[in-house]
């Protein structure tokens, strides 16, 4: 198994992701659960796979990942393959940040990384938000999940982000890197376990000085 990144150059939709605060909620705990059912990946891939940037020509076959990925997943809203498409037409949506992995043709996972603020009394400061992330349930437990994480970091240093936000399950994200908000003074708009709200700096020092309330873009909100 390999990874190869693939630009598409052709003009994709701009930037961007719920519905209502149970939606929000419901969205990220599934996220977290999900990946975490595939802690035990051992990456035993027979076939190529290969994790490239979304295309227009992929959103369909995306939407279906997705929906077959949360279906069963607990908390999840089955609405998530929704907020990835109002994602794609917002200005938070950025292309090269909407990763598939492809095996022998088939898109077999997917990943998005959506532009968000974190803003107190005086300052904001630009970040990211991890969400969500989906693996065909046939496909789970082959580390398929943390290969897409793991290339997304990448782009997204690339591309000059320094930090990603999301809420996870405390004992899956840490193994990339990420930690408790709370310790950076970042606090998310949801009551959840401060265990799940997690951060991570892409660069050394990527949270200096960064401290206050998550924003995320108004497509989560509808």
């Amino acid at each position: 198994m390999y990874i190869q990144h693939r630009r598409d150059n052709s003009k994709l939709n701009r930037c961007p992701p719920l519905k209502n605060r149970n939606s929000l909620i419901g969205l990220m705990p599934a996220i977290a659960y999900f990946a975490y059912a595939n802690r035990h990946s051992a990456y035993k891939m027979t076939l190529e796979m290969i994790i490239r940037q979304e295309t227009k020509n992929d959103h369909k076959e995306v939407f279906s990942v997705i929906e077959s990925a949360f279906k069963d997943a607990e908390f999840a809203d089955n609405t998530e393959q929704f907020l990835v498409e109002r994602l794609r037409k917002s200005d938070a949506f950025i292309p090269q940040l909407s990763l598939v992995a492809e095996i022998d043709g088939k898109i077999v996972g997917h990943i998005l990384l959506t532009k968000l603020k974190i803003k107190n009394k005086s300052t904001e400061f630009d970040s990211l938000a991890l969400a969500p992330v989906s693996v065909l349930p046939e496909f789970q437990r082959k580390g398929i999940g943390g290969k897409l994480i793991a290339e997304s970091h990448k782009i997204a240093k690339g591309l000059g982000y320094k930090s990603i936000v999301l809420l996870g399950h405390e004992k899956y994200y840490p193994r990339f890197g990420y930690e408790q908000a709370d310790k950076y003074g970042i606090e998310l708009p949801f009551e959840v376990p401060k265990e799940n709200c997690m951060v991570i700096e892409l660069v050394e020092n990527g949270l200096k000085g960064v401290n206050g309330m998550v924003e995320y873009p108004k497509e989560f909100n509808e």
